[in-house]
């Protein structure tokens, strides 16, 4: 690690780890953006097939609080990566490959809300927070908090 001193605070030593190190944790990020966006939307589409048996444009773009354009152009992204399947002016269905993202994705959202409700955080803030951390755990960090929250529970 490499030290730097702040010049405005003579205590102050920071100690940077190794760039490498440093690179990598920022390229995990970097991935968790890419798929952020495709999971909540094959979620969503998954949770519209499964309440309304179909998945269409128009309530995608008012449940994501987005532009029809939006949801098109996004639409667009996830058949190009075998999530999704759709035919103008028809519903949108998920491939398998989508709907395990889904799941997946649905799991992750469950295990964090229910680890920050037992923590004591509202339902609707854990719900909240829940949308952004749940794109950026680790298998092992859910592992954790499924394990906490269940000792947490009793």
């Amino acid at each position: 690690m490499a030290s730097v001193t702040d010049p405005g605070n003579a205590e102050s030593n920071l100690e940077l780890e190794d760039a490498e190190q440093q690179a990598a944790k920022f390229e995990r990020v970097r991935e968790a953006h890419k798929t952020e966006v495709a999971e909540d939307y094959v979620e969503l589409i998954d949770d519209l097939i499964n309440v309304n048996g179909e998945a269409r444009v128009v309530e995608l773009a008012e449940r994501m609080g987005v532009s029809h354009a939006t949801v098109n152009k996004i639409i667009q992204r996830l058949q190009r990566e075998g999530l999704v399947i759709s035919k103008p002016y028809r519903s949108i269905f998920l491939t398998e490959e989508g709907r395990e993202m889904a799941l997946a994705a649905r799991r992750r959202h469950e295990i964090v809300v229910r680890f920050l409700k037992a923590a004591g955080v509202s339902d609707a803030t854990a719900e909240i927070d829940a949308e952004g951390v749940e794109h950026h755990v680790s298998e092992e960090t859910l592992k954790c908090l499924s394990a906490l929250t269940l000792k947490i529970e009793k």
